[in-house]
C-alpha cells in the first residue's frame, strides 16, 4: 500500500519517514493529522489512520467550518503512520519540496466499515482534535482527473461556523518562516494558542445556575476540589416493585465521572484514572453544554450499549475497529456553583434531561421509568441488554455502595483477579485458560476455578504475551480442592489484572461452573474486589451455619465507652442538639434500648455531618470498630458478608461515636438467623390523614390480630404513624412469617378499601394509610423502640401501652428531651411481660 509513496521519494536526500514495519501505540485509538504543506503551491494535507497507513488527500483551501462551502481535496498516495509527526523542510528538486509544519492532530471516528464507506465514495466521520471537531464528510467528485477527486465539507453541529466566522484556517495561515517557529512551539507538545481552536455553539442561554438552585435542598456551594467517588449499586435476584422505584437500562460499558471547571473537561474511571484523552469525543461535547462548573456521573458505551457491544467497545478503545462512542448520563451532581448532591434523584434526572436536549451524539441521556420493575426487567433483556438498574425516585447522591440503587442481571457475571494460567493446547495459541481468584477473608485469596473459553484469537495471544514466562508452579492462594489439570499451571506471585465472566453456577467444590470470558477490567483495581457489588467473598462461600460465631476484639463484661469526640457537634442544627446530647440520652435509656436491639443484626443510620448533610445506612460492619461485633451472615445472592451485632452498652456508644443516630435491628436473633420472633407493621398514613384515624386503624389491626390468635404492641414511629410489634415464640420461619403479614395487610385493606393500601404506591396511598408488611422478610429492619431518629426534633420511637394511645398526639409526639421525662414516670416497661408471651403462626 506504500509502494507509492516509496517510489517518489530518496530516502537519502529527503528527511520524510522511510517506510518501517508500524509501531502502534498500545491502546491508541485512530489518528489524525493536517499539515500545512508549502510546495509548489500552499495546501492542506488532511489524513486519516486507517489501520497501519494514513489515507492522505491534498486539499488546497484548507477545511473551512461552514457547512455550506464544500473545499476540494485531491485523493494522493498513502502515507506511513510515522508520517503523522514529521515537521521539517523537504529539500527543493525533492517530491514535495517545501516547508511542512504541524497544524492540527487528534483521533478520529466513525461508524460502520471504513473501507465500505470509502468504496461508495462516501465517508462520514468524526474529528477530536485541537482545532477541528465535530462531524465532517468527504464525498467522491464525478469529475474525470488524474487523481481521484473528493468534496470536504463541515456537518452542521455544535462545532459549525458560517462563512464569516470561517477565518480560523486562513487567517493564522502564517508565511513558511512562521511555519518554522510554529513547528518548533508544537514540537514541544505545547498546546495550539485558544484563540486558534474551534469554539463551540452553546446548547442554550438557559441560566442553568438558577435553574439547580430552584431545585429542593440545593445548596450553593464551591466546586469541590476533588471529585466524589461513585456511586454503585447492590446485586439484587428481582427488581424491586412500586413507584418509589425507577428503574434505568443497565448499559455495559465502562463508569465515568465528567468535571467541567472553568469550561474545560475532564473525565475520570470509577477507580480514579484519567480517561479525558482516551475518549476526546466525550470531553468535547461536555464543552457544548453551556456550564462553566458541573460534575455528571454516567456510563461510556458504544452506539447502542447493549450487552453485545461490550467487546465492540473494548475493541474502540484499543484501536482494534473503528467506531463512534457514547457516555450516557444518568447523574447530574452539580452545576455552575449549585450542589445537586441532597437534591432527590428524579428531581436531578429532570434537570439533566432539559441539559443535554441539544447535546452533541457523543452525550446521551439515560431515560428511565417509574414502577413496575418487572415489567422493566423483562423489556430490558428481550432489547439485548443485560439488565435494569433500580434507584430510589427521593434518594440524594451519596458515595459507595448501598441499598438506593439495586442492580438486576438476566446473565450472571462477576470480576475476579487473575492469579495464573494454563499453557495452551493443540493449535491454541497464547494460554489455555486464566486461573481466578476471590478476596477471602480467611486466606487472603482464595482460587475459584478458571475460564477458558469466549477469547477471541487477538485476546489470546495478547494475554499469552504478557503473561509469558511469568509464575511457577506453586500456588500463593487458598486452593479449595485441586484437580489433575492444574498440574501444568503457572501461579502468579500476586493478583496481577481484573477480568468479568459470565458464570452459571457454582459446582460442589466451590468453583465456577461453565465461566466463559466477558471482558478485561482495566477500568477495575485488585483492590476494588474487596468492595463486591454482591457484599460478598466470591462463589463458593459454604452457607453459615444456624449457630453464628460472633467476631469481637474484645471481652463485653471488661470493655469501656469510647471517649467521645467531637462532642460539639451539630447533629440536628435546626434544634440546637449536639453530639454530646445525643450520647447522654443513649447513655440514659440505655437499659430500655439494650434489650431491643442486643444480640441481633443491626443496622444503623449515620450522619457524620449532622441531618442537615449527607446521612446513610449502613448494615455491614467496616474497619474501624473496636468495640462493636460482626457476624456473618448468607446474604440472598449466596454470598456471606458480616453484619453489625451490638452486644453491650460499650459498643452502642461505639456506634453513636461514629454518628450513629436511628438503631434499626432484624426481627431475629444471632442464635437462630433464619426464624423470625418478631413481627412488625407499620402504619404509614399520607399526609392528609388525621392523627385520630391512624389510632383507630392501629386499634383495629390490633383486633384483627386477636381474632388470628396474636396479642401484639404499639409504639410511635418516631414519624408520622404507628408500629404494631407481634412477638413470637416459637419463632417461624421467614417465609412464613412474610406470607402471614403480607395476607394480614391484604385482609385489612379489603375489609376498608378507602382507608387502607398494601402496596408502596404514593399514588394509591392518596388519603390512605400504607399497611407496611414488607419488614417482615429476611434482612428487613425496623426502627427500635426508644431509637432517636434523624429528623427535625430528634423524634424517638416510643413503646406505648394501648391504653394511653388515645392520649399521644402524634406519632413523633416524643423526643430525646421529653422521652426521659417520660421514662422516669414509668413504673414499669410499657410492653411488660412480651417475652413471657408464647404464640407462634400456625403451619
Amino acid at each position: 500500500m506504500l509502494e507509492e509513496y516509496a517510489r517518489k521519494r530518496q530516502f537519502g536526500k529527503t528527511p520524510e519517514p522511510a517506510v518501517r514495519p508500524p509501531r502502534l501505540r498500545p491502546g491508541g485509538r485512530p489518528i489524525f493529522v493536517v499539515q500545512l504543506h508549502h510546495a509548489s503551491h500552499r495546501h492542506y494535507d488532511f489524513r486519516l489512520q486507517v489501520g497501519n497507513t494514513l489515507k492522505s488527500w491534498a486539499v488546497p483551501k484548507g477545511p473551512s467550518f461552514d457547512p455550506k462551502v464544500k473545499r476540494m481535496a485531491v485523493e494522493v498516495e498513502d502515507h506511513p503512520l510515522g508520517y503523522a509527526s514529521f515537521e521539517g523542510d523537504i529539500p527543493k528538486g525533492q517530491y514535495g519540496g517545501g516547508h511542512v509544519a504541524l497544524f492540527d492532530r487528534g483521533t478520529w471516528t466513525t461508524e460502520g466499515d471504513v473501507a465500505a464507506q470509502l468504496a461508495k465514495g462516501h465517508l462520514r466521520f468524526e474529528l477530536h482534535g485541537e482545532r477541528l471537531k465535530g462531524g465532517w464528510h468527504l464525498v467522491r467528485s464525478g469529475k474525470p482527473a488524474r487523481q481521484p477527486q473528493w468534496l470536504l465539507f463541515k456537518q452542521d453541529d455544535a462545532w459549525a461556523a458560517p462563512k464569516e466566522a470561517d477565518d480560523l484556517l486562513q487567517g493564522v495561515t502564517p508565511p513558511p518562516t512562521e511555519d518554522v517557529r510554529r513547528a518548533r512551539r508544537l514540537g514541544a507538545n505545547k498546546r495550539i494558542p485558544a484563540a486558534e481552536k474551534a469554539t463551540p455553539k452553546r446548547a442554550s442561554r438557559i441560566d442553568w445556575q438558577a435553574e439547580a438552585a430552584a431545585l429542593p435542598s440545593a445548596r450553593k456551594r464551591a466546586m469541590p476540589a476533588k471529585l466524589p467517588a461513585p456511586q454503585l449499586a447492590r446485586l439484587v435476584d428481582a427488581p424491586p416493585q412500586g413507584d418509589d422505584w425507577l428503574h434505568e437500562l443497565k448499559w455495559d460499558g465502562y463508569r465515568l465521572l465528567g468535571a467541567i471547571r472553568k469550561g474545560v473537561a475532564t473525565l475520570w474511571s470509577r477507580n480514579g484514572l484519567n480517561w479525558t484523552e482516551r475518549v476526546p469525543e466525550v470531553r468535547d461535547a461536555l464543552a457544548t453544554l453551556g456550564l462553566r462548573d458541573a460534575i455528571v456521573d454516567g456510563e461510556l458505551v458504544t452506539s447502542r450499549g447493549s450487552r453485545e457491544d461490550f467487546n465492540l467497545l473494548q475493541q474502540v478503545l484499543s484501536g482494534e475497529r473503528q467506531g463512534q462512542l457514547r457516555c450516557m448520563l444518568f447523574d447530574l451532581l452539580y452545576v455552575d456553583g449549585i450542589d445537586l448532591s441532597k437534591v432527590g434523584l428524579i428531581a436531578r434526572k429532570a434537570l439533566l434531561e432539559r441539559l443535554l436536549a441539544k447535546a452533541p451524539m457523543a452525550l446521551g441521556y439515560s431515560s428511565h421509568g417509574v414502577g413496575q420493575g418487572a415489567e422493566a426487567f423483562k423489556a430490558a433483556v428481550k432489547a439485548g441488554f443485560e439488565g435494569i438498574v433500580s434507584k430510589r425516585v427521593d434518594a440524594i447522591s451519596h458515595s459507595g455502595r448501598g441499598d438506593d440503587w439495586r442492580k438486576c442481571k438476566a446473565l450472571a457475571s462477576a470480576e475476579y483477579a487473575v492469579i495464573g494460567y494454563t499453557p495452551p493446547k493443540g493449535s491454541r495459541a497464547g494460554i489455555g485458560s486464566l486461573l481466578l481468584a476471590t478476596p477471602d477473608k480467611q486466606h487472603g485469596w482464595r482460587y475459584v476455578g478458571r475460564v477458558g473459553s469466549g477469547f477471541s484469537d487477538a485476546q489470546l495471544r495478547e494475554l499469552g504475551k504478557a503473561l509469558r514466562g511469568k509464575g511457577g508452579n506453586t500456588p500463593v492462594v487458598h486452593v479449595p480442592e485441586n484437580d489433575t489439570d492444574l498440574r501444568q499451571a503457572k501461579w502468579l506471585p500476586k493478583p496481577l489484572f481484573v477480568v468479568e465472566v459470565f458464570e452459571r453456577g457454582i459446582g460442589g467444590r466451590g468453583l465456577l461452573r461453565q465461566a466463559s470470558f466477558k471482558a478485561l477490567r482495566p477500568d477495575k483495581s485488585i483492590a476494588s474486589l474487596t468492595d463486591s457489588d454482591r457484599g460478598s467473598n466470591g462463589p463458593g462461600e459454604k452457607k453459615v451455619a444456624t449457630k453464628r460465631t460472633v467476631r469481637r476484639k474484645t471481652t463485653p463484661k471488661t470493655r469501656q465507652p469510647p471517649t467521645l469526640t467531637s462532642p460539639d457537634k451539630l447533629l440536628f442544627p435546626d434544634d440546637g442538639i449536639d453530639k454530646r446530647e445525643l450520647a447522654d440520652y443513649y447513655a440514659t435509656v440505655m437499659d430500655w434500648l439494650l434489650p431491643e436491639i442486643a444480640n441481633r443484626p443491626l443496622s444503623v443510620v449515620r450522619c457524620p455531618g449532622g441531618i442537615g448533610a449527607q446521612c446513610f445506612f449502613q448494615k455491614h460492619a467496616t474497619p474501624g470498630f473496636e468495640l462493636v461485633s460482626r457476624v456473618p451472615i448468607e446474604e440472598s445472592d449466596g454470598g456471606t458478608e458480616d453484619y453489625l451485632v451490638a452486644e453491650d452498652a460499650a459498643s452502642v456508644m461505639e456506634l453513636v461515636q461514629f454518628n450513629s443516630i436511628e438503631f434499626h435491628p432484624w426481627g431475629t436473633h444471632i442464635d437462630d438467623i433464619e426464624r423470625c420472633d418478631r413481627l412488625v407493621f407499620d402504619l404509614d398514613p399520607d399526609a392528609a390523614v388525621a392523627w385520630k384515624d391512624v389510632v383507630a386503624a392501629a386499634r383495629q389491626l390490633r383486633g384483627y390480630l386477636q381474632q388470628a390468635g396474636l396479642e401484639s404492641f404499639v409504639r410511635t414511629s418516631g414519624g408520622k404513624g404507628l408500629h404494631l410489634v407481634v412477638p413470637l415464640a416459637p419463632a417461624a420461619p421467614w417465609e412464613r412469617a412474610r406470607a402471614f403479614a403480607e395476607a394480614v395487610a391484604e385482609a385489612t385493606r379489603e375489609a376498608d378499601p378507602l382507608r387502607y393500601v398494601a402496596t408502596a404506591s404514593k399514588k394509591l396511598r392518596r388519603g390512605r394509610i400504607f399497611i407496611d408488611w414488607l419488614r417482615n422478610g429476611r434482612g428487613a429492619t425496623s426502627v427500635a423502640s426508644f431509637s432517636a431518629r434523624a429528623r427535625p426534633g430528634a423524634p424517638v420511637a416510643m413503646p406505648l401501652r394501648w391504653e394511653e394511645l388515645g392520649k399521644v398526639a402524634s406519632g413523633h409526639a416524643f423526643d430525646i428531651r421529653n422521652a426521659q421525662a417520660r421514662l422516669k414516670r414509668l413504673k414499669s416497661h410499657p410492653w411488660a411481660g412480651i417475652e413471657r408471651i408464647r404464640q407462634t403462626l400456625s403451619a
